[in-house]
């Protein structure tokens, strides 16, 4: 069951192995999704693809098109101009934090990591996992330099 919804969210070819998605890097999983288009184009528009793709790890809370879009009308599209990149930076920044955590690792933990934005994060694994509130949907999907955690809210820096 597992790798059949790992490979549905995921968008990997059916009958492919989680092995399979474990030979990509955060960066391919996401932009093989197409619940993670407007995340693919942030990354995209802040110059991090080279970044995500690099050697890590990373843990990424991956907010989805529909976590995009409960934001206020205009600031995807006010984040994605040039003149803005450096607030971009900030915010996708602030979904990462060094090091490949699992989600059995938080297992009945509340910490705040810090994030490579700078700012730390909180995330409460008592009863579920949020991360600042976003409740994290689907855990544990396992990338050649990381590791994937998709969130319903996008989550932002102080």
């Amino acid at each position: 069951m597992l790798r059949s919804t790992v490979a549905a969210v995921f968008g990997l070819a059916m009958g492919a192995s989680v092995a399979a998605a474990q030979e990509q890097d955060i960066v391919e999983i996401a932009a093989g999704n197409a619940d993670f288009e407007t995340l693919v184009a942030a990354v995209q528009a802040a110059g991090l693809v080279d970044t995500l793709k690099g050697e890590g790890p990373f843990t990424v809370f991956a907010p989805t098109d529909a976590a995009f879009a409960k934001l206020p009308d205009g600031t995807v599209a006010n984040l994605l101009q040039p003149e803005n990149r450096e607030q971009l930076v900030a915010v996708l920044t602030y979904h990462v934090v060094p090091g490949r955590v699992m989600s059995a690792d938080l297992a009945g933990k509340t910490l705040s990591p810090e994030t490579v934005q700078g700012s730390t994060v909180d995330i409460d694994a008592t009863s579920g996992v949020t991360v600042d509130g976003a409740s994290v949907v689907m855990a544990d999907i396992v990338a050649s330099n990381g590791v994937i955690h998709v969130i319903d809210t996008v989550i932002l820096p102080d």
